[in-house]
């Protein structure tokens, strides 16, 4: 959409397309769906930041959907999506035990480059944008306290990244292991 549409992004607040609208609208889909399958599948205590995350996602969407203000605000905190790819080949990596360590090291470096453009980057923007012109009440007042429980959470998420690829010295105990045993969120 704002590859399409680049002049989007001189209007945050009042920016519209179709194509964004439809992104948001599939975005709120899948996020509704991830929720409930973590829910039905009975992962909800190991997966519970996943759950808020979602919820606050949902919640900030589905305003975003209703009142057609921020649409552009949600296609560039969806950019984040984009970093999931090198966090899943990660996951997938380590879950599988793959012998070549070097094909984990490479992607160690480009996921770290992914989450600075991506997901660090995009966040980072939208909270000063917030911070600075956006009205303190109403949606606004909302989004703004969505985008800052956001920040906490995905500086929460790079640091245990970090601690994990970069500072294994640093882990802590077994805090974070799911139902199987294994590490999920702080690995």
């Amino acid at each position: 959409s704002l590859w399409h549409s680049p002049e989007l992004l001189s209007d945050i607040q009042d920016g519209y397309s179709v194509s964004g609208h439809l992104l948001v609208c599939f975005s709120s889909g899948y996020f509704i769906h991830d929720s409930l399958d973590i829910i039905f599948n009975h992962q909800s205590r190991s997966s519970w930041e996943y759950l808020v995350h979602h919820a606050m996602a949902i919640s900030a969407f589905v305003s975003l959907i209703i009142t057609g203000r921020f649409l552009v605000a949600a296609m560039l905190l969806l950019l984040v999506e984009v970093s999931n790819i090198f966090l899943t080949v990660r996951m997938l990596l380590k879950m599988s035990n793959v012998p070549s360590p070097a094909l984990y090291e490479a992607n160690k470096y480009v996921n770290l480059v992914m989450y600075f453009i991506f997901r660090l980057a995009p966040q980072a923007y939208l909270t000063w944008y917030f911070l600075r012109y956006v009205e303190v009440q109403g949606q606004g007042a909302f989004l703004t306290t969505n985008l800052l429980l956001l920040d906490a959470m995905i500086l929460m998420y790079f640091s245990r990244l970090l601690r994990s690829d970069f500072f294994p010295s640093l882990r802590k105990g077994s805090a974070g292991r799911d139902v199987d045993g294994e590490k999920f969120l702080i690995d």
